[in-house]
């Protein structure tokens, strides 16, 4: 069968990267980056080279689900257009909720909207984004009238400066972070700064990093404003002919002098200096900012606090320079074109403006237009809890595990009268607690457009059959409106249709005064729509082609067309460290997971990196604790407990602790670092403090440790903690309890079948010494083992793997698996290191030492490793000068750039 090849977009992050899909009508696929898009240009991160192993079917969700039962689409469509119309009937429209996601397409989005705000007639319907982007949607509106990124990715490798702030751009946008490097490299003048807490890969290739105290980042940007206007760096002219509030914003910034700058972030003065002479030096600087600054009780504060910079400088809207946000998930810019969020409308339209309400309202002939700002994601929850909100409906996001305070939140679905999860997953933590369960399609089988971070709309294209009864989000909301009595309004047969009116209303009435307009697009005939290429808003009759950068005129969306500095008053996060919660837990983000694991758990190469959920401490803080490198710890703040491995880690600063968010209640017993976290939200965005909650640590003794390999997935027992996961033939289950396992045999037999027909048991039991090892044979090929021993005393883990997907087994590997040790097996691999080729950090020392690699390129040489994604590279540079300071050896490692004496 001939193959096809089909061009898409990327799933994961806001970079939104163009991918190749080939299919030969067999199920396989084989995917590569879009060499076309000009977001990647061919190039594609771990996660998106993995997405072949994603899209499976397992653990789908194939027919809707009625009360636990399977059952027709007419029956669960009925059940759900009654029980909201009941619940509106009896209490009104604001007793009931949307809650949606920067996962679903631009289409999906704007039909939930269109049905919350203008035919129910409640603005409470909000989003995921709400976790990630809302301060920087706040900061921009604050500064330009409108939620507008002014620039775009060619800014990158055009500045001759880059800060991040707050950004780990090597692991969460690695694409962007590799045109970065790629353009350093081509000049070699370009600087780049890190702005973190933490020590993270991105600090790998950076000039200066700056290891500032947690919430800190509105003192330092304000110091960096304050010493701008003293030494002369103001763009007087611009300042004064297109901005507002510059003498405002001075104002509250002097006082932060560059003593009091240093000390509020507690910073060496010289290293911010440093920072401030570059960045007065550097006319073409960009600052790039993420979740550690959107992530906080006063994170508009911080995104105001960084455009300032740029607005007194007048860098933005020009090549090479502006503030640019980095946004999370695959279509949150999308969602907020749409009006996703409780306080927007469609078309960046603004729902406490009246004039925008009666244009919506007259475009969409809707008969209830919501006139208020609704429920912001954390107080859509309180209300649930409380009864305020009777019924929600929950669309392709998992809120019971990305939620802060997510234990309340649980409580809070499970006391909602009415639940409705559409999902292409059937078991979540969200989907368990949902009277009614709609199929989704999933990335694959979905048509539609998605918005990257420069503005840059795409094409999702299926290339996957819908499987079972699986339909689009956009479809179960217009079948639920017409049953609901709106079938009028949402009488669409395609996407093409929903983008053509959401076109459409960007342009209505519009002239010119909103940022948001794609009317050229609005007339697209149906094959225009499916052979869109990527462009970028604006997209009018004077730019049919797209705006590359915005403001470059000077002219902003405020009423009086200048842009607004904002007066910021630097404030430390509300809850400090206390007597009983002494450190600062902050959340992050691991290489190859995304979000809740719904879709990267499902890659065995994904999860090869870093299997199980950790803690990572300073050595001070551990040996406090008593916690030792690999063992457990419980981790506890005033909101709840988790358990996991520590990683003792000198890249932590004294006193902070760091916790990834990915692992789910399908993925691990006690991984969900969300329920632990402050739901504190900023006072202007509505986005939860995730960066900074009190929290102890306590270590946590087991009395065993076991792990387990199975073809097939099995049920966890009862212990402690547990993890499981993919791995390349089979599912690992990582295991360990503090109260006697009992009999591991009985355990053992029952997880790995050893009772079945034609199964041959392998068993080394040694109860003095607590070591116990199982295996059960089948047609002479591994099909399950298990291993526990007291403490950590277990072997390593790949040789065990390789046997599960070797074949016939030799006698010598039926005795390596009582022995617990390889007895003809080649050198460990070591902990994986590049996730693309499975190359583990032993296989790299070797050939640094043996081969005579010296550098990074020569690793890359011999083993592959980090020549295809590059996220890899600063794991493999550490491990090459690690190297080199054991023995001696003199490697070819770059030198720390020294930065330059920029003075003014």
């Amino acid at each position: 069968m001939r193959a096809a090849t089909t061009k898409t977009t990327c799933p994961y992050c806001g970079v939104g990267c163009g991918v190749l899909i080939e299919t030969d009508g067999t199920g396989q696929v084989k995917v590569r980056g879009d060499p076309d898009h000009p977001a990647n240009f061919g190039r594609l991160c771990s996660k998106g080279a993995a997405l072949g192993d994603t899209i499976g079917q397992e653990g789908r969700l194939l027919e809707p689900v009625v009360d636990g039962q399977p059952a027709s689409w007419d029956v669960a469509l009925d059940r759900v257009a009654d029980g909201f119309s009941r619940i509106i009937r009896e209490h009104g429209p604001d007793a009931v909720a949307f809650y949606v996601s920067g996962q679903l397409l631009t289409e999906d989005y704007y039909v939930i909207n269109k049905l919350a705000k203008g035919f129910v007639g409640t603005a409470n319907i909000d989003t995921n984004s709400r976790l990630c982007m809302a301060s920087s949607v706040a900061g921009h509106k604050r500064a330009f009238g409108s939620d507008t990124v002014p620039g775009n990715y060619e800014d990158l490798e055009q500045a001759g400066l880059v800060v991040f702030a707050g950004s780990n751009a090597a692991w969460c946008h690695p694409v962007l972070y590799q045109r970065i490097l790629a353009a350093r490299e081509a000049n070699p003048a370009q600087r780049i700064v890190v702005i973190d807490p933490r020590r993270t890969d991105t600090c790998d290739s950076a000039d200066l990093h700056l290891p500032l105290k947690s919430g800190s980042d509105a003192a330092l940007f304000n110091g960096l404003l304050a010493y701008l206007d003293a030494n002369g760096r103001t763009a007087s002219a611009f300042v004064a002919d297109h901005t507002n509030g510059a003498a405002a914003a001075l104002a509250a910034a002097r006082p932060m002098t560059l003593a009091r700058t240093a000390e509020a972030c507690g910073l060496p003065q010289a290293d911010v200096l440093h920072f401030f002479k570059l960045f007065a030096a550097t006319p073409k600087t960009v600052t790039l900012y993420s979740q550690g600054i959107n992530q906080s009780a006063s994170g508009t504060d911080k995104v105001n606090a960084i455009i300032n910079c740029h607005l007194l400088t007048g860098r933005i809207g020009k090549p090479g320079m502006g503030p640019f946000s980095l946004t999370g998930q695959p279509n949150a810019m999308g969602g907020r074109e749409v009006g996703g969020l409780a306080n927007m409308l469609a078309a960046h339209m603004d729902i406490d403006n009246k004039e925008h309400r009666d244009l919506v309202q007259g475009f969409w002939h809707a008969p209830a237009m919501a006139d208020r700002a609704g429920r912001k994601a954390v107080d859509m929850f309180d209300a649930m809890a409380v009864g305020t909100i009777k019924a929600v409906w929950i669309m392709s996001t998992n809120p019971l595990v990305s939620l802060p305070d997510a234990d309340k939140a649980r409580a809070a679905l499970a006391a909602c009268e009415f639940v409705v999860v559409s999902d292409c997953m059937r078991f979540t933590d969200t989907t368990r607690l949902a009277h009614v369960l709609l199929p989704a399609c999933a990335w694959g089988e979905k048509s539609g457009t998605v918005t990257n971070s420069e503005r840059r709309i795409s094409r999702q294209r299926p290339f996957l059959p819908v499987p079972g009864a699986a339909r689009p989000d956009w479809r179960h909301v217009c079948d639920v409106a017409g049953r609901m009595g709106f079938a009028e309004g949402f009488a669409y047969a395609s996407p093409a249709d929903i983008f053509r009116e959401h076109a459409a209303l960007s342009g209505w009435r519009n002239d010119g005064t909103r940022d948001f307009d794609i009317c050229a697009l609005g007339t697209l005939g149906d094959a225009e729509y499916d052979s869109l290429a990527p462009v970028q808003w604006p997209v009018t009759g004077t730019a049919p082609l797209g705006t590359g950068r915005m403001f470059g005129d000077g002219i902003f969306f405020t009423p009086d067309g200048r842009a607004r500095l904002v007066a910021v008053t630097p404030r430390a996060p509300n809850n400090a460290p206390n007597a009983a919660y002494p450190l600062v837990l902050n959340t992050i983000r691991v290489r190859d997971q995304w979000h809740t694991m719904t879709r990267t758990g499902k890659s065995a190469r994904l999860s090869a990196h870093v299997f199980e959920p950790f803690v990572a401490v300073h050595p001070s803080d551990a040996a406090q604790a008593g916690l030792a490198d690999a063992g457990f710890a419980e981790i506890a703040t005033a909101f709840g407990t988790m358990l996991a491995r520590v990683r003792v880690a000198g890249d932590q600063q004294p006193g902070t602790i760091a916790v990834p968010m990915h692992w789910n209640g399908e993925f691990a017993s006690h991984g969900r670092v969300n329920a632990l976290v402050n739901p504190d939200v900023d006072p202007v965005s509505g986005q939860p403090e995730s960066k900074h909650t009190p929290a102890r640590l306590r270590r946590h003794e087991t009395a065993w440790q076991a792990f387990a390999m199975t073809r097939q997935a099995v049920d966890v027992p009862e212990a402690d903690y547990w993890v499981r996961g993919r791995e390349a033939a089979h599912w690992r289950l990582e295991m360990a309890g503090s109260a006697d396992a009992g009999t591991f045999e009985v355990l053992a037999r029952r997880m790995l079948g050893a009772d079945l027909p034609g199964t041959e048991w392998l068993a080394y039991r040694d109860a003095r010494a607590g070591d116990f090892r199982y295996a059960v044979i089948r047609d002479s090929e591994l099909v399950g083992c298990l291993f526990a021993a007291r403490g950590n005393r277990l072997p390593a883990r790949q040789w065990l793997g390789g046997l599960l997907g070797a074949g016939a087994l030799a006698e010598a590997d039926r005795r390596s698996l009582l022995l617990g040790r390889p007895l003809q097996a080649g050198p460990d691999p070591g902990a994986i290191v590049c996730s693309c080729f499975a190359i583990g950090e032993n296989q790299i020392a070797a050939a640094i030492l043996g081969k005579g690699c010296r550098s990074v390129a020569a690793v890359g040489r011999e083993l592959g490793a980090g020549t295809n994604c590059g996220s890899c590279k600063p794991e493999i540079s550490r491990i090459v000068q690690r190297q080199a300071g054991a023995c001696g050896t003199k490697i070819d490692v770059p030198e720390n750039r020294q930065m330059v004496d920029a003075s003014p």
